[in-house]
Formats: C-alpha cells, sequence, structure tokens
C-alpha cells in the first residue's frame, strides 16, 4: 500500500501537479504493508507547480550560481551554456525582442540550427523544478535551495533575463516569469483539458479474444538491423511491445514473430553476455567500440592498456568508484551496485576492444 501511494505521488508530481498530503487511517489489511508517514510523504512532495505552490522559501545569486556553475555543471553544459557536446545548449536563439514579446522569434524559424532550452522554457518553475530535482546528474538532489536559486538565476543571466548581480528568491520568481522569452509559447491541447474532450488515441481496447501474436508492418535492411543493438532486449519483459530479436535473420513482411524471453538471450552458459551487460549499466551512453563518445572507445582503452599487468584490477576498482580525470573532465559515476562478475566480465571485455 505505501509503494502504491508513494507511486501515485511520483506520478503526479511528473505531471506538475502539487500534492499536500496528510496520512490516512490504516488499512484494514492485515500484514499488507501500512500507511505513509508525514515524513515519508514529504520526501516525495518536492515538486513546484507552475503557479509556484510548493516553492520553498530561500535565494540565491547570479555570483553563487556562477560558482556552483563552474564546480558541478560546466563539465557537461560548458562556461556559459553553450556546448553541443553532451547535451543540447542551454542557452542561445532568444533576443531582447523575445523577452519584450513573450514569444521566440527563432521558434518559427524552420532553417533555425539549434533550440535551446531558453528558447523553449515557458515556466521558470520547470527550470527550477528540474535542476532541483535531477541535477547534478551524477548526484541529482544533492543541491542546496540556495545552489538551485542560484543556479536558476545564473542560467537566466546567460539568457539576458536578468541581471549579473541579481538575487532570485521565492519572493521574486514571479516577477521573472514576466520576463521569460518564450513565457507565452505554451499552448495547451485544450481537448484534454474539457471534460468532454476526446482523446489523443483511437486505439480500440481489447477486453477478450485479443490478438496474441504481433506482426511485422516493416524492417529494416540486414546491414542496419542490429546497429543499435538487440531491441528485443531494449524493451520491456511486460506488456505487449516486443522488439524484434535483431541478433536473428529478419522474419518475412507481415508474418508473426514469437519473442523470445529476455532471460534467454542475456544467458550464455549461465552468464550475461558483456555487451548486454554493457547495455544493462548503461556503459552504451557514454562509450562505443571504434569510436569516441562522451568517454573514450573500448579500443582507445585497450591500446592505453595493453602492457599493463595491473590493469584488470585497477579498471574494476574504477568502474566500481567511478570518477574523472583520466579521460578528461567528464564523471564517470560509480557502479557499486554490480557484481564481481559482471564488473570483471565488462573490465576484460572492454580490453579486447568490446569485441
Amino acid at each position: 500500500m505505501m509503494r502504491r501511494a508513494l507511486s501515485g505521488l511520483l506520478i503526479l508530481a511528473l505531471h506538475g501537479v502539487h500534492v499536500h498530503a496528510q496520512p490516512s487511517a490504516p488499512q484494514k489489511f492485515s500484514g499488507v504493508g501500512r500507511s505513509a508517514t508525514a515524513a515519508e510523504i514529504a520526501a516525495w512532495d518536492i515538486d513546484v507547480r507552475a503557479d509556484f505552490k510548493g516553492l520553498p522559501a530561500g535565494s540565491g545569486s547570479v555570483k553563487k550560481g556562477q560558482q556552483v556553475w563552474e564546480a558541478k555543471c560546466e563539465s557537461c553544459h560548458g562556461a556559459f551554456g553553450e556546448s553541443n557536446e553532451v547535451v543540447t545548449p542551454i542557452t542561445g536563439g532568444t533576443s531582447k525582442r523575445d523577452i519584450e514579446t513573450g514569444h521566440v522569434a527563432n521558434l518559427q524559424r524552420t532553417d533555425f540550427p539549434q533550440r535551446s532550452t531558453m528558447m523553449k522554457l515557458a515556466q521558470l518553475s520547470s527550470l527550477w523544478d528540474y535542476i532541483n530535482r535531477a541535477m547534478p546528474w551524477n548526484a541529482p538532489k544533492t543541491l542546496s535551495v540556495e545552489e538551485v536559486y542560484a543556479v536558476t538565476a545564473y542560467v537566466l543571466h546567460l539568457g539576458d533575463v536578468v541581471s549579473a548581480d541579481f538575487v532570485l528568491s521565492d519572493q521574486n520568481m514571479r516577477e521573472v516569469q514576466k520576463r521569460l522569452p518564450n513565457r507565452h509559447g505554451l499552448l495547451p491541447y485544450l481537448p484534454l483539458r474539457d471534460v468532454k474532450g476526446r482523446g489523443d488515441v483511437t486505439n480500440t481496447a481489447c477486453m477478450q479474444n485479443c490478438a496474441t501474436t504481433v506482426k511485422v508492418a516493416s524492417s529494416l535492411p540486414e546491414h542496419a538491423r542490429n546497429a543499435h543493438g538487440n531491441l528485443a532486449l531494449q524493451n520491456r519483459a511486460v506488456g505487449s511491445v516486443r522488439g524484434a530479436d535483431t541478433t536473428r535473420p529478419a522474419p518475412e513482411a507481415m508474418a508473426p514473430v514469437a519473442s523470445r524471453p529476455v532471460a534467454a538471450m542475456l544467458a550464455t552458459n549461465g552468464a550475461p553476455k558483456p555487451n548486454e551487460l554493457a547495455r544493462k549499466h548503461s556503459c552504451v551512453a557514454c562509450h562505443a567500440a571504434d569510436h569516441k563518445m562522451i568517454g573514450p572507445s573500448y579500443a582507445e582503452v585497450a591500446r592505453k592498456y595493453a602492457n599493463d599487468s595491473g590493469t584488470l584490477t585497477k579498471l574494476i576498482d574504477k568502474v566500481r568508484q567511478g570518477g574523472a580525470g583520466v579521460w578528461g573532465v567528464m564523471p564517470m559515476p560509480p557502479h557499486a551496485q554490480m557484481s564481481e562478475q559482471d564488473l570483471k566480465s565488462l573490465v576484460e571485455w572492454a580490453l579486447i576492444g568490446g569485441k
């Protein structure tokens, strides 16, 4: 019951619904969960609504924000929010005229090369809330309230919304909202707001005699079929969606496809394949076999440590603890949850170039 209650709060929070709930009376289900405590609910109840309800009291200056930015944000976003190597730029593409009108002119251009966060941001609460929940990416929820205000202020300064000596606080957020370049750019989908409106899907509900097979409507050419890894392992093991097993030859178009269990595809002599471990633990988000991404390629790792006798132990420890400095300033998060066997398999595989 507690898990269900907390999951409900999370879903509401993700949709911008602010919740100030009180513990309800215990349900009479012997041995099945308990009511969430006020402290447990408060730990989940951290969202900030578009009207700024839920915003904690506090403040932060642009100057303080620059200090936090340089220490915790710059490695991914660049000194001025311009980086396009790891994520899309945060700033750029807006003008003083946009701040006056509340509409970003470059959003109307089909030839404009990039849409930054500041170009698309319509609600200041979204920026504050996202920084508070998710940043920095390798240590989310570690910023203090002052640091969140300060980083938000620094981002706004980079977009010329506030001055260099500005101090952002819960008391002036509404006034700053009135200067966002794209504050009038968010348009609601009215049918979803009307109780009599139609949904945005037209599927037919199936309650009985439902289809038990999936038909292939199209397929990739053979040379590209497995270019991004086995699609069957990139879906949840529950539900109706099944990706094709791209390690096998493509079936004929429109022919029924039987999906192999995920566990069967993962297992080789009772142990997961290293390439599947790399996907499971998100290594592929930063590393590729033969070219540099955010981190070095496996081929580069293999060349660097080719003649180092203590490499295996060293790299296992490195992957477990995380860190930065050997290949650049971009930090690798720790993988303390991985088993020793999985760590060993991944590192051995990386040392032969991920082949």
